[in-house]
């Protein structure tokens, strides 16, 4: 039973439509900044990478989690799924992709939807220093792709460490999610996304002078245009195309090999059909993807929005239960 048949979430009767459970908890949720500690990793390459720690004295289970596009720990749904895991004994690692966090990263290369070396870095930098614990993966959207990508790239060469995963709102098919937020109906999220990665673009321009070009990138209204122009090429990829195809983690999902849940929500605006795995869940017994009718992107939404929301429950409940096959089913909807 892989695809959960029946998810119990329900959206709050005053909260109705995707954009609403998407835009409302991103706007006003306001989580404490759990994950205060902060430290800086150096990489091979010469570059580094930044994170945040909530650490649990004496703690065997640590959480490690990954934002979405054009995000950071900040964001108010890391801080909530740390705060609750920290709460319940976890040590807790939030990691800012390359760039991301308010500091320029020193090398061209930015984070992309595949860039698997960085997590598997983290991973063993986090290793290295609680030898001990067990490691539970959480991504979010892009982080959530990038999640998945890793557990099953090479699962049988995965550290005994790694436990379990889950991964909500994933874009698992790069290509339908680019056409889907490129649509009408999401023009305020790709404009919001547009500017931050032109932005990124423009300081790149100005820190290596000569390497990138910027005629046109006013003009560009959609992923397509900047994957092909930037992402793509800077990253050693042909194309948007062939980045998309080889970063997308929906052809890795049936090789998974530790008890992962994946969590998306059916009315999600930034994700189309081909984002739901459904077949890929049915071949393989250690992916769970549970898609409620509702909950928008990176959303599910109680009725107080101050409060802990169902996504961080339903998580914690799957990461914790002693059997994976026990949570699914158990988790009760938003009080």
């Amino acid at each position: 039973m892989p695809v959960v048949p029946q998810s119990t979430y329900r959206s709050p009767a005053w909260l109705r439509g995707a954009h609403a459970q998407t835009i409302v908890p991103a706007l006003f949720r306001h989580v404490p900044m759990v994950t205060t500690e902060r430290e800086r990793i150096e990489l091979a390459d010469g570059d580094f990478l930044d994170a945040q720690w909530a650490i649990t004295p004496n703690s065997k289970r640590l959480a490690i989690l990954s934002h979405g596009l054009e995000a950071s720990p900040r964001s108010e749904y890391i801080q909530g799924i740390a705060e609750t895991l920290h709460q319940l004994g976890w040590s807790v690692m939030a990691w800012n992709f390359r760039g991301c966090g308010g500091t320029p990263n020193r090398l061209l290369r930015m984070y992309h939807s595949g860039a698997t070396e960085d997590l598997i870095a983290i991973i063993q930098h986090a290793m290295q220093r609680f030898p001990n614990s067990l490691i539970d993966l959480v991504g979010f959207s892009l982080g959530g792709n990038l999640t998945l990508k890793y557990l099953g790239e090479t699962p049988a060469s995965l550290p005994p460490a790694i436990h379990r995963a889950a991964a909500i709102s994933v874009p698992c098919d790069l290509a339908c999610a680019s056409r889907t937020l490129a649509t009408p109906s999401n023009w305020l999220y790709m404009r919001r996304f547009m500017r931050k990665m032109q932005a990124r673009i423009r300081r790149k321009a100005i820190e290596f002078p000569g390497q990138i070009d910027l005629t046109g990138i006013d003009a560009m209204r959609t992923f397509a245009e900047f994957d092909d122009r930037y992402t793509a090429p800077i990253h050693g990829f042909l194309n948007a195309e062939d980045y998309w195809q080889k970063c997308s983690s929906k052809p890795h999902l049936t090789k998974i090999k530790h008890p992962t849940l994946l969590l998306t929500a059916r009315n999600d605006p930034f994700l189309g059909p081909d984002c739901y795995p459904f077949d890929e869940a049915n071949e393989n017994p250690f992916l769970f993807f549970e898609a409620p009718a509702e909950g928008g992107h990176v959303g599910f939404p109680g009725d107080s929005l101050l409060g802990e929301n169902w996504m961080e429950r339903r998580v914690v409940e799957f990461l914790a239960a002693p059997d994976p096959h026990i949570a699914i089913g158990k988790s009760q909807p938003s009080a």
